[in-house]
This record gives C-alpha cells, structure tokens and sequence, in this order.
C-alpha cells in the first residue's frame, strides 16, 4: 500500500500532461531534469512552417495547443487539437526537423517543455520511452486521418458537436469551452456567420448558450446525439494504444499512469 501510495503521490508531482504521467519513473527521471513549465497565452504561436523543430511542448491541464494549415488565400484551416493527451513538435524526429503547419496555443495555461535533443538522448537509452512516444505519434497519425474524413463526409453541424466536446474533454471543463464564434469557424474552415448560424440553431434547440468569449452547454447528451462518431474512433484507438492517456469524464489527470 505505501508503494502504491508513493508511486502515486510521484506521478502527481509531474507536470498535468497525461503523456508524461503515462512514464515509468525510470523513464520520466531520464527526462525530469531538463523539463520546464510555464504558462502561455491563447495565440501565442509555437512554430511557423519551415522553422527548426528544436522544442517538443505538451499541453498541461486545460491548455489546448492546435496545427493550422496555411493556404494560398491566406487562411489557416485547423486540423487536430492537442491537450494534456499528447504534445506537439518534435514527438519522433531524429535531428533537424522543419515544421510543416503552423502550431499555435488554442486555450492558454500551464504548458511543459524539452528540449528536441535531449527527449532524443532519452529515447536512445531507454527503448520503453522510445516505445510510448512512437505510440503516441501513432495516435495523433489516427487523429488526422479521422479528422480528414471528417471534413469530407460530416455536416457542418455535426462536426461543430464534435469540435466542442472535443474541447470540452481536453479543458476537463463539463459545461462551457473558452471558444468564439471566429475560434469556431477557423476550426470548421467556414465564414464566421456560418459558424454563428449553427450556434443559433443549436441555442434555440437548448443544447446550449453562447457568451462573450466562450459557449455554454445546456444539454451534453443533446450534444453528443447532434456529434459525429469522430472522436469515439479516436478515443477508442487511444485506448487500444495508450490505455488512460486520452481525456474521458472517467479518468482524470492523475490516472494516466498505467
């Protein structure tokens, strides 16, 4: 009982990322003393396309972090969001790595970092480190694949349902996301008044009310029937390969560790 107990208060003593609570503690030791923590603003960017990939950041607690693609006319188009499942840049590369999109913060707060170099100095001595972030990088593979599906064969409305529970999860908040109707449509890759139509639609059905600067849900269940089944498939290949990474109602932070 007292390992347990001191395993556990270990565990909790890590940065609030579920990726890093998910190490043994021989592997997070590797790691421990060259992570840093400290807190970023919503919008704050982390990378631009083309640039040296020479941080890996992971999300704490109900920060969000989010890829944006750039196009040629000029706008960004959201792909994935990452919470405290997961980190963004530099996962699995081996020396110099340029960015493709741009990753930016989508919610503000706590975020830990480390450096590209020594995560990789980590991995060449431990394989069951090298092993969890492989599995990791597999996870965010299944979320753009389902995330490009998405786009081509889900409504707009559905996918607002999906974006907004995948919100809520990964800030642990039950019942409202710090989210704008601009934030939602850059998400959707729609007009700002596209966005805010369905956000009419889905206030005058009582799933939910919109404030300044984030939406509200009144009706979780009327929500998850309006949803995709998106983000089901991703949980579930998350927790055929991360058991307990992925954020859920059931499994806080602190029980990632598995």
């Amino acid at each position: 009982m007292d390992a347990r107990i001191s395993k556990a208060a270990e565990v909790d003593s890590r940065p609030a990322n579920n990726l890093l609570r998910r190490l043994s503690q021989a592997d997070y030791a590797l790691l421990a003393p060259h992570v840093t923590v400290d807190n970023a603003a919503a919008n704050e960017l982390l990378y631009n396309p083309g640039d040296d990939v020479q941080v890996v950041h992971f999300p704490c607690g109900p920060s969000l972090a989010t890829f944006l693609v750039p196009n040629e006319d000029g706008r960004d188009v959201e792909t994935i969001l990452v919470g405290r499942e997961g980190a963004v840049g530099g996962i699995v590369s081996e020396g110099y790595l340029p960015a493709y999109t741009r990753i930016c913060v989508k919610f503000g707060g706590p975020f830990a970092h480390l450096n590209v170099a020594k995560l990789e100095a980590a991995k060449q001595r431990s394989p069951s480190l090298r092993h969890v972030f492989a599995r990791y990088a597999d996870c965010m593979l299944a979320q753009i694949f389902q995330s490009t599906a998405c786009n081509a064969i889900h409504s707009i409305e559905q996918r607002t349902a999906k974006w907004i529970l995948a919100a809520m999860e990964r800030t642990g908040d039950e019942n409202s996301v710090p989210l704008t109707h601009e934030q939602l449509a850059t998400l959707l890759g729609v007009g700002r008044s596209y966005a805010s139509r369905v956000l009419q639609s889905f206030r005058a059905e009582g799933v939910l009310e919109t404030r300044r600067g984030s939406i509200l849900v009144r009706n979780r269940d009327g929500l998850r029937l309006r949803a995709c089944l998106c983000n089901d498939a991703v949980k579930m290949h998350f927790e055929e390969v991360l058991r307990g990474v992925y954020p859920t109602e059931e499994a806080s932070p602190s029980s990632a560790q598995g």
